[in-house]
């Protein structure tokens, strides 16, 4: 409405001044302050407007993910590295918009955390650049990118994903609950713990990734339990 009266205001003062004729042929100094007063009026009105308007963009709604909610890991890794792996799994999942993440060393899935799909883990051409370059790949909307099949090991309506590498050897898989859903904060916090889990892992000899993915209930371990996630 202050919108729409500044402008009524504006156009008003604007053919007023056109169409005023004075028979003496000279302005009268009362009609030029009228027109300067009141085409100032209508411009306070439209800054007025403008400064009232804000853009208030929707946040993507979050998406009901196909899958089930749950959590394996290798049983045959040390204490310390399953500790590492379930409180950063934990702080990750509630902290961010992540919904599920699957953590890859030496063409092994170690962990798998959030919401599960049943498909089996193949490294993709994304995944690959991810690794070659060494640099943190973003995928805001995953719908849009044609090589998104590569994922089929995510719930299949995951609709981001982030793809942080460790290194040569392993990949951290990461899927949002929405379009556009991790912010530049979270893929610094996501480097982060891949950094620490480069490190740690890096360290461990080959034999004790053999072992078969289990619910950390099944090894009576002490691992945090899985959030749950809200959907």
């Amino acid at each position: 409405m202050v919108l729409i009266g500044g402008l009524t205001g504006l156009v008003l003062t604007v053919i007023n001044a056109a169409t005023f004729h004075p028979a003496t042929g000279a302005v009268p100094p009362a009609f030029e302050r009228a027109s300067v007063l009141s085409g100032a009026m209508a411009v306070a009105l439209l800054l007025v407007s403008i400064l009232w308007t804000q853009a208030n963009p929707k946040d993507p709604e979050k998406v009901e993910l196909d899958g089930f909610q749950g959590m394996l890991l290798v049983a045959s890794m040390p204490n310390s590295i399953k500790q590492e792996m379930g409180w950063g799994s934990t702080l990750l999942l509630t902290a961010t918009p992540a919904s599920t993440m699957l953590l890859v060393w030496d063409q092994r899935v170690l962990l798998k955390r959030g919401v599960l799909a049943s498909g089996g883990y193949g490294e993709g051409p994304i995944v690959k650049r991810a690794k070659d370059k060494q640099q943190t790949i973003s995928l805001v909307n995953l719908a849009l990118y044609p090589g998104r099949d590569e994922f089929s090991y995510l719930p299949p309506n995951t609709p981001a994903v982030v793809v942080e590498p460790l290194g040569g050897r392993g990949v951290l898989i990461i899927g949002g609950w929405s379009p556009r859903c991790f912010s530049r904060s979270d893929e610094v916090w996501i480097e982060g713990w891949a950094r620490k889990l480069r490190t740690q892992l890096e360290l461990l000899p080959e034999v004790v990734f053999q072992g078969p993915l289990v619910p950390p209930e099944s090894e009576g371990g002490s691992l945090p339990s899985a959030p749950e996630l809200k959907t």
